[in-house]
């Protein structure tokens, strides 16, 4: 009956990252002892005062549709957010609220790409976009970079890779999986090519903002030639360990958020009442209320290089945002580890998890063949068990 199937479902991917965590789980009910470093979820309990206001919203009867976009006074909480955090300038109507920023890049990429249009993709990208993407029927352009910038592209790379076709380019700030952090004059940069192609417009995906180490956010729609031409992604679940609740939001130009709006109100309408309500307790408390979960994540990373350094064959950067590293393994490549040949990426990222029980993520699905992604959103004890598999399983 699969032959019944569309092309659309038939042509669409799987998540990489799901399916290592399908894989590890698979293991995990016949008795292996797999160490989860594949999926990008905080290891924390959501805080307590936003539980708290959940529970009060529970109580107080919010049990009915919400508004498709949005209750106002989140809508509201959001454009404080963005004044506060970004210094951005958002009315409630460029305010779109969505079941997760994965819902509300899906909604701008259906809403702006036409079939056969090209959407850029800064690579390494997360691997949800380029399925987004092809979904929309759009095409999806890659430009890579690697360990040696970074993992961050030139404006000569951007300017190369446009063409007439070009109605989008993706962006990614901090990045996963590699956890570089673009800096205010890097996009500056970049935004000066945007500048001679209007018709191009911009998704900023910056879920990841308020996790990182010592070096400033900064948001694409700030640079003012390009605010009228950015749509700001953003969300709960990284940095408020939400991951569950699904919260996801954009600012954006009123026509492209009206766009959203209408496309959301045929595919799932507005968002879980409750978890909204939430979303405006943690919006609008101080973001010294997380900044605890962020030092661990930061003590964490300098436990994980310390560690994955000590390997040989294992290159790394020092990521300045989110909680991943991505080193670059292709040191491996064309070798063979316990008879097995390690062809890829993917070929070793199975290796590890069938040698040494640890989930990572290959990075042929982030366009970084030959890099593996590793999650250190996991506690010190995993971490130190995980990469003495590792070290065990290669050497």
């Amino acid at each position: 009956m699969s032959n019944n199937l569309s092309n659309r479902i038939n042509n669409l991917p799987v998540s990489a990252t799901l399916a290592m965590a399908a894989k590890a789980r698979e293991l995990k009910e016949n008795g292996v002892d797999i160490i989860g470093l594949s999926l990008g979820e905080p290891d924390f309990n959501t805080p307590d005062f936003i539980k708290n206001a959940a529970i009060e919203a529970i109580n107080e009867n919010y049990n009915s549709y919400s508004p498709v976009d949005g209750y106002v006074d989140l809508k509201q909480s959001i454009c404080n957010k963005f004044k506060r955090d970004n210094e951005l300038d958002y009315k409630s109507d460029q305010i779109v609220v969505s079941t997760g920023a994965k819902q509300s890049i899906a909604n701008v990429v259906q809403v702006l790409v036409n079939p056969g249009e090209d959407v850029l993709l800064v690579a390494p990208y997360w691997v949800s976009y380029s399925a987004i993407v092809t979904l929309a029927e759009g095409n999806p352009i890659e430009i890579r970079s690697d360990i040696s910038t970074d993992f961050k592209i030139t404006p000569q790379q951007l300017e190369n890779s446009i063409t007439n076709k070009t109605k989008l380019i993706i962006i990614n700030s901090p990045n996963n999986p590699s956890g570089s952090v673009y800096s205010e004059s890097e996009y500056v940069a970049l935004a000066k090519v945007l500048e001679n192609y209007p018709d191009i417009y911009i998704l900023s995906d910056e879920i990841y903002e308020h996790i990182n180490y010592g070096v400033a956010h900064f948001s694409f729609a700030k640079i003012p030639s390009m605010y009228d031409r950015t749509i700001t992604v953003n969300g709960l679940a990284k940095a408020f360990a939400m991951t569950g609740w699904r919260i996801g939001y954009i600012g954006a130009p009123s026509w492209i958020a009206k766009a959203c709006t209408k496309m959301q109100g045929q595919i799932t309408s507005g968002t879980n009442c409750i978890a909204q309500r939430a979303a405006i307790a943690a919006l609008d408390a101080s973001v010294d209320k997380i900044q605890y979960m962020i030092e661990e994540f930061r003590s964490r990373r300098t436990l994980i290089i310390k560690m994955l350094n000590e390997i040989e064959g294992f290159s790394l950067n020092k990521p300045k945002g989110a909680f991943y590293v991505f080193p670059d393994i292709s040191y491996f490549i064309g070798k063979t580890l316990k008879g097995k040949k390690i062809n890829n990426s993917s070929d070793f990222a199975i290796y590890l998890l069938e040698n040494a029980h640890v989930a990572t993520v290959s990075g042929d699905a982030f366009g970084a063949p030959n890099n593996i992604r590793i999650s250190y959103a996991a506690s010190k004890e995993n971490i130190v068990r995980a990469i003495q598999r590792i070290k065990e399983a290669v050497s």
